[in-house]
């Protein structure tokens, strides 16, 4: 008789096995494996879902902190009937690193990516972004099933698949803004990721909250020179303890605009729960602030 597992049998094992590998979890990163595999409430689902989460912020902060939604599609192929102006975002709502960025500001010689390799970001011109691509490359994203790798992200797998299209958020000079992405504990702001030149130079900073620089590195080299204390960082910090007062962790990322704050998205699992460290050490500082719970309930 053959002593080999069924499938089912084998993905129940390799289930036991992760949730005995992270029962004891010290840095940031094993909390966020802990997290992923433990923590099924709704209200991840609401914060992986770039549509639905819009009704979670209006709900707890307004709509002034939302991007202007111009449609949101169950069928990509109305995207070749819709009136699209010369700057918008096109992204899927149930996954995480698929934004197509749409403005007369992309390169002359940017193009959409092929529809089966268009899990990406890309920066390109009006002209160069015809309804057809879009349909195509939109079909693409409703086939994917996001969050399946190694740790697998269970929210993502919960979401309607869907296509969401929004204004596109500027800083004043043509350029995409800064992206502040506070990682937020038990309703307290701990630590601020700043990432800038998401299409060329990129740059990639850490702060406490009252803007010490941390001497920590996560891939991209630091700004130079370093950037000054943001003039709505008390605003944005009170919005990530609002947005992250039901949970242990998340992560609240958001744009910080010449007249405004706005909310890019609630992020539970940072990398996938492999976010880089350089010196290691930070991995624990980040895991110290945040206490797991025995069961998510």
């Amino acid at each position: 008789m053959s002593t080999r597992a069924r499938p089912r049998e084998r993905s129940r094992l390799v289930q036991l096995w992760r949730l005995a590998r992270t029962s004891r979890p010290r840095t940031f990163t094993e909390k966020v494996r802990y997290k992923m595999l433990r923590d099924h409430r709704p209200l991840l689902v609401t914060f992986a879902d770039k549509a639905a989460v819009r009704d979670y912020v209006v709900a707890r902060i307004g709509d002034g902190y939302l991007p202007r939604a111009i449609a949101v599609l169950d069928d990509p192929d109305e995207l070749r009937s819709i009136a699209l102006p010369d700057r918008y975002v096109l992204k899927p709502t149930h996954g995480s690193g698929a934004v197509l960025v749409v403005s007369p500001d992309a390169s002359e010689s940017a193009r959409l990516p092929e529809a089966d390799s268009s899990w990406v970001y890309r920066h390109v011109r009006p002209e160069h972004a015809s309804s057809d691509r879009l349909a195509a490359i939109g079909r693409h994203w409703m086939t994917q099933l996001y969050g399946q790798g190694p740790n697998r992200e269970w929210a993502y797998g919960h979401v309607p698949r869907r296509i969401i299209v929004e204004e596109l958020l500027e800083d004043g000079v043509g350029s995409i803004p800064e992206d502040f992405k506070i990682f937020t504990f038990h309703g307290e702001p701990r630590f601020i990721q700043v990432d800038a030149g998401r299409f060329g130079g990129r740059t990639q900073d850490f702060y406490r909250p009252d803007w010490q620089h941390l001497e920590m590195s996560g891939g991209p080299a630091w700004a130079d020179p370093p950037r000054p204390r943001p003039q709505r960082l008390d605003e944005m910090l009170e919005i990530a303890r609002r947005l992250g007062a039901e949970t242990d962790f998340v992560r609240v990322d958001l744009y910080h605009l010449q007249d405004r704050v706005v909310l890019g998205e609630l992020t539970s699992y940072p990398a996938g729960g492999d976010s880089p460290f350089s010196p290691e050490s930070f991995n624990a500082e980040f895991g110290r602030a945040w206490t797991v719970p025995r069961r998510y309930r």
